[in-house]
């Protein structure tokens, strides 16, 4: 049965369905407050009419898309891709849809930027790139809110959510000194990033303060990936140009995979007995053989959550709140790499 105009509308869903315009209104909105029955028989009706709704003009009455942009950068890191993972969860529980973008990791995002723009979108989550003051202008001038995913831009007026990751290093450095390692070598990442930075910081920090001198704290080049680990590691260890340190500290999961793939696959090192290995992430395949790696848990679900509200998805007429930096501590996951001390 359809309307004699043959375009199908909500009303005509409503008049079939017994119901009131809103109410077909609530039946495709996820989360929002209507029976199971009822909904099932609004559903049961656009079956029967053939009726989809329509976005574009539910968004020329709401002012709002249900969509959100997310920038990535660093996709060869699966810590993004689990960070992906549970926005889209959480994102399409309030009945908000996702658009992804990717950029080179570390570069600058006005690009994407630009290319989000075109959709209108409710607001923009960036996890990797830079962010130049002029864009997040624009943004904000046209009531879009950027947050910025574990990491923060000195002077920019974008709020973000990260861990506390110079803390975290700290925590790394205090584990290690607690199982008894007195040299180093410490894997770093991207120079420009805020986040390897910061973790760097903090486990040089500790390091020092606990009496540690800065010659038995080598670092290297580790480019934030498995593959930049796994070069550094031999290129610093293998033909005996540095003496093989007591620990190594990876800034991020997979260089720290790389390191113990080439310390154990290419010169016979034993893990933890020979050397030890921490991570920084909490990355899934951490936890599974061979590598059972002890790292640092960034705390995923409790950072997007954060972030969310950041975008004040739930309150979209609320003025953009610019410069809120929210730091969630991280944790020790205890696995084999390093032993656990006994009093934990």
């Amino acid at each position: 049965m359809k309307p004699l105009s043959g375009r199908v509308t909500s009303l005509d869903v409503a008049a079939l369905a017994g119901v009131s315009q809103s109410a077909v209104s609530r039946a495709f909105t996820e989360g929002s407050s209507i029976s199971e029955a009822k909904r099932k028989a609004i559903l049961d009706a656009a079956l029967k009419l053939n009726y989809v709704p329509n976005s574009i003009a539910s968004s020329l009455t709401t002012r709002r898309t249900n969509m959100v942009a997310v920038i990535l950068g660093n996709l060869d890191n699966p810590f993004y891709v689990q960070v992906l993972k549970a926005l889209i969860t959480r994102l399409q529980a309030r009945g908000v849809q996702i658009l992804t973008f990717t950029v080179k990791n570390g570069s600058n995002s006005d690009d994407a930027l630009m290319r989000v723009l075109r959709y209108q979108v409710d607001g923009i989550i960036l996890t990797s790139a830079q962010l130049s003051t002029r864009m997040t202008g624009i943004c904000h001038d046209r009531g879009i809110p950027i947050v910025l995913f574990n990491r923060y831009i000195p002077g920019s007026s974008a709020s973000g959510v990260r861990c506390d990751n110079a803390a975290g290093g700290r925590l790394m450095a205090e584990a290690l000194l607690g199982a008894g390692a007195r040299s180093f070598a410490l894997l770093k990442g991207d120079p420009n990033g805020t986040t390897s930075q910061d973790r760097q910081r903090g486990f040089t920090d500790c390091l020092l303060e606990r009496g540690i001198p800065p010659a038995d704290i080598l670092e290297l080049e580790g480019q934030s990936t498995y593959d930049g680990g796994h070069a550094a590691t031999l290129r610093a260890f293998l033909d005996e140009r540095h003496p093989i340190p007591d620990a190594i500290f990876g800034i991020n999961d997979i260089m720290a995979m790389g390191a113990m793939d080439a310390l154990r696959g290419e010169m016979g090192v034993k893990i933890p007995a020979d050397l030890m290995v921490g991570g920084f992430d909490n990355i899934d395949e951490a936890d599974r053989w061979p590598y059972r790696l002890t790292t640092v848990r960034q705390p995923v679900d409790e950072m997007t959550e954060e972030a969310l509200n950041l975008l004040n998805l739930d309150n979209p007429g609320a003025a953009i709140q610019p410069g809120i930096d929210i730091k969630v501590p991280g944790r020790i996951v205890w696995r084999s790499t390093i032993p656990r001390p006994v009093d934990l």
